[in-house]
């Protein structure tokens, strides 16, 4: 049987996701598991007036690709029950792996793992919030700062068998000011591999071209050229960056 038409084949709601902040269903085109995000769903945001969520959220996949990286499962937009909305093919998860995590500080992996912060949790135990040292996991992390992401929390990364992670949620990207908000801080100030500066590269060749277009249906000119100058100076500094300005470095909840 072939695929069905995922921008004009049916889509089937089978349920809601009721912890989301914006409305947020599980669906179904043919086969195909999908995350459906109805713009007539969203909330609207003091601090991101401009545009919709969903915008943002197709708008992180689309360079997710330009990087070559596949951080960010296909997403599009498309009518649905609700009205045009983001569509984001569901992933099924590993349930015996975790990319981000709250530990004890005396129970820290001696190896293969980061950490960001100490605190104390309701228990008044010390805690440290870490996560893995993995090459999937800083291409992430270059990824957030390139999209100016303002809320990685550890649930919106997805653990996937093989070793491989998708990130989830982008609707809080894009602001032209700087407004990066993530658990991902555990390789300040290391330099950017050699694959992580060409994929770098082909952002800011592809902003010239196709990904410039597409981006210029989905976010405002200030928004491009502030991703743009993002890119580039990310590029030029050559080392993942540390918290700036006077907003939190984390979001909350963490999870």
């Amino acid at each position: 049987m072939p695929a069905p038409d995922l921008v004009t084949a049916e889509l089937t709601l089978t349920g809601r996701i009721t912890t989301a902040s914006n409305a947020t269903f599980l669906g179904s085109i043919g086969g195909a598991s999908v995350v459906y995000k109805p713009i007539a769903g969203e909330k609207p945001l003091w601090d991101f007036p401009d545009g919709f969520l969903a915008h943002r959220e197709v708008a992180a996949y689309l360079v997710s690709e330009m990087l070559g990286w596949n951080i960010v499962p296909r997403t599009w937009l498309r009518d649905g029950p609700l009205g045009v909305g983001m569509v984001q093919l569901w992933q099924d998860t590993d349930p015996e792996q975790t990319a981000v995590d709250l530990v004890p500080v005396d129970d820290m992996p001696e190896t293969g793992w980061k950490e960001v912060l100490e605190g104390e949790d309701q228990s008044g135990q010390i805690v440290a919030l870490i996560h893995e040292d993995t090459p999937a996991l800083r291409r992430m992390a270059a990824f957030d700062v390139l999209v100016n992401n303002a809320d990685r929390k550890g649930d919106h990364v997805l653990a996937m068998g093989g070793g491989h992670r998708y990130g989830v949620d982008h609707g809080l990207t894009f602001h032209h000011e700087h407004k990066l908000r993530t658990v991902l801080w555990g390789w300040i100030g290391e330099a950017l591999s050699a694959e992580e500066l060409a994929g770098i590269d082909r952002v800011l060749e592809g902003l010239q071209g196709e990904l410039g277009g597409q981006l210029a249906d989905l976010l405002t000119a200030e928004e491009i050229a502030a991703f743009a100058a993002r890119c580039a100076r990310l590029r030029s500094a050559g080392v993942f960056p540390a918290p700036s300005g006077g907003m939190p470095a984390v979001p909350w909840p963490l999870f």
